[in-house]
């Protein structure tokens, strides 16, 4: 398309974030969708975009042409709330299908409308535009918390019909209260973004609509969900697969294949360029199973990526903010952080825009490694 450029749209949680990225997508540019807070200074000098969106003002940078595949529409940090530069390639088919499959089973329709409660470069809060949009329903923005009074105010003149959270927005559900408001209008509730308590999720099942999903940024980003129905039985699972899409297992690993898989990663310029490198078929690095409804369960996790309030952390940056050896591992809702030297926990969650539970740090006087020389993970999650 002449003269498509890459434009990094910073995004509040606002309409005019909403309408500057969609403005972005209609011009026919390539897309970058980054977090506002988010540092976008590793992003803008890994790819130098021409154009940068944020406030109502659009700035032009003197950038090269960039080399842009014909297919490449969307581009979203692999971390968007620390701006990692490495990002997923999307393209129009990918994240088209994956609003149609969304609105397929959870019933959108015009009559609809969300609470723009997350992000819009968090990969579900951007599918939670897309599926609304490709349906014909609606979004109210408000600029409140879901703590604040305010925002459930808004829920309430906005005749707002679902809510979309992560596991700790629902922690923070359960602390204020909220399934004793009084919302008529509201009728669906989603989760993804990390394992809910089931019983969590069975409370708000006897309230509403209460779908649990499963998902990676990678499959734009929605895998599998669980239907209201099955939720009673199917407690821990993840769900079957979103219509359009297959889940197996191989080897251990819970693998998806579906028409939303992306194009592949970039973490340099020219691999803006690149065609598809994954033909559809996305190993999501959690290991699993299957029962014998074709119900998936997630029982690990093969890589160095962990999944804290909704939030995706790259275990090895958080190692490598620690002054000294360190070594982090996933544990239940939190990051475990070991460290020589010790670690400022409150520091550590700060700089990755995480809650200060969200870290806890164990000071050792030396950190057990394997006889390679590498650090013994296994040893520190035991």
């Amino acid at each position: 398309m002449p003269g498509r450029e890459l434009v990094l749209v910073r995004c509040g949680p606002d309409a005019l974030s909403a309408i500057g990225y969609l403005a972005a997508l209609a011009a026919g540019h390539a897309v970058v969708l980054l977090e506002a807070g988010a540092d976008p200074g590793p992003v803008i000098e890994r790819y130098d975009p021409r154009y940068v969106v944020e406030d109502r003002q659009v700035s032009e940078r003197d950038a090269a042409p960039a080399e842009l595949h014909p297919d490449l529409r969307v581009l979203l940090s692999t971390s968007g709330s620390t701006g990692s530069p490495k990002l997923v390639r999307l393209t129009a088919r990918n994240v088209l299908s994956n609003a149609e499959a969304i609105a397929e089973y959870l019933g959108i329709d015009s009559g609809e409308r969300a609470i723009g409660s997350l992000p819009i470069p968090y990969s579900y809060g951007m599918s939670v535009l897309h599926s609304h949009l490709y349906a014909g329903a609606s979004i109210a923005f408000t600029p409140h918390s879901v703590i604040r009074p305010e925002f459930w105010e808004d829920v309430r003149r906005h005749e707002v019909t679902s809510f979309a959270g992560v596991p700790y927005a629902y922690a923070m559900l359960e602390r204020i209260g909220m399934r004793d408001m009084d919302l008529p209008s509201l009728r669906c509730m989603t989760q993804a973004g990390g394992r809910l308590d089931p019983e969590v999720a069975l409370r708000y099942a006897a309230r509403t609509r209460f779908f649990v999903m499963y998902g990676q940024t990678e499959a734009s980003p929605r895998i599998a969900y669980v239907p209201p129905e099955r939720l009673a039985e199917k407690a821990g699972s993840i769900g079957i697969a979103i219509p359009g899409g297959r889940l197996r297992v191989d080897d251990g690993e819970i693998v998806y294949e579906g028409p939303n898989v992306m194009l592949g990663y970039a973490e340099t310029r020219a691999d803006l360029a690149r065609g598809d490198d994954l033909g559809g078929v996305l190993a999501t690095g959690d290991l699993g199973h299957a029962d014998d409804d074709g119900f998936f369960y997630v029982t690990g996790r093969l890589k160095r990526i962990a999944k804290v309030y909704g939030q995706r952390v790259n275990l090895d940056e958080v190692e490598a903010a620690v002054d000294g050896p360190a070594g982090a591992v996933e544990g239940r809702d939190r990051i475990e952080v070991y460290a020589e030297r010790g670690a400022d926990a409150r520091a550590l969650a700060a700089r990755f825009r995480l809650p200060p539970r969200a870290i806890r740090v164990h000071e050792l006087e030396r950190l057990p490694v394997r006889p390679s020389g590498k650090i013994d993970y296994a040893a520190l999650d035991g």
